[in-house]
């Protein structure tokens, strides 16, 4: 199973959130890139970015700061947060990143999606599914639509996506715990590559996740909270050491 720690930026520095909470944060480092290299140097051979102002604001405002991550590390990156059209997709497969997550843009349109990885294939292209209750939301997770995300991830799939990554907002920045239960109805209708993102505290977390056939998990705040030892994780779920 594939670990992505997670950097989730907002006014250029990481943080993390309470719920999808944008006057919920935490403030954990001014500068992303060092927080890359951290991972990195504890074996991490994924990374996660959130521009967070980019997905509520619908353009890419942390730029910057993504340029001095991609410089930092040689992992391969995997970021999201204010695509909305195709030029803003070649932009950041320009500067470095490998695989560019679609939110909003999925359900506004999902014709877009097609397109995209028409454009720039599947390996470079993925869809975030942000849930509550069940329905997906949109807009930085400030609307939920009526959607329900099972049927949404299967539409998605017939657009050409493989990359699935769902977060259960109720937990995410919670330490409860990921839904296993809607991760693996999303694992189990579509055959398709999740990856699961949203309230991962302990070890006993990953091996859940693992045990319902997720492509991959995302790690966030139980690493900043020390709460999970990431090379620890690594030896035990990406090299089964």
């Amino acid at each position: 199973m594939q670990l992505y720690p997670a950097i989730d930026i907002k006014n250029g520095k990481c943080v993390r959130l309470f719920q999808g909470q944008f006057d919920q944060e935490t403030i954990y480092n001014e500068h992303p890139h060092d927080v890359a290299k951290q991972w990195e140097d504890l074996g991490a051979t994924y990374i996660h970015v959130v521009d967070l102002d980019g997905a509520l604001d619908g353009q890419w405002v942390n730029q910057e700061a993504m340029q001095k991550i991609i410089d930092t590390v040689k992992v391969p990156i995997q970021t999201g947060g204010g695509v909305r059209t195709l030029d803003d997709i070649q932009q950041r497969l320009d500067l470095g990143i490998e695989r560019v997550i679609i939110g909003t843009m999925a359900i506004k349109n999902p014709d877009f999606v097609r397109e995209a990885v028409q454009r720039f294939g599947s390996k470079h292209i993925a869809v975030g599914i942000d849930a509550k209750n069940g329905k997906v939301a949109t807009h930085g997770w400030e609307q939920v639509s009526d959607i329900e995300a099972v049927d949404f991830a299967r539409t998605m799939k017939d657009m050409g996506v493989e990359v699935i990554i769902y977060t259960d907002i109720s937990k995410d920045g919670t330490m409860a715990g990921p839904n296993i239960e809607q991760t693996k109805a999303l694992v189990d209708a579509t055959g398709m590559d999740i990856i699961a993102s949203g309230g991962v505290s302990k070890m006993q977390d990953l091996e859940n996740t693992q045990a319902i056939g997720v492509q991959g998990t995302i790690i966030g705040k139980a690493l900043y909270l020390n709460a999970i030892a990431l090379d620890e994780a690594i030896a035990t779920f990406e090299r089964g050491e």
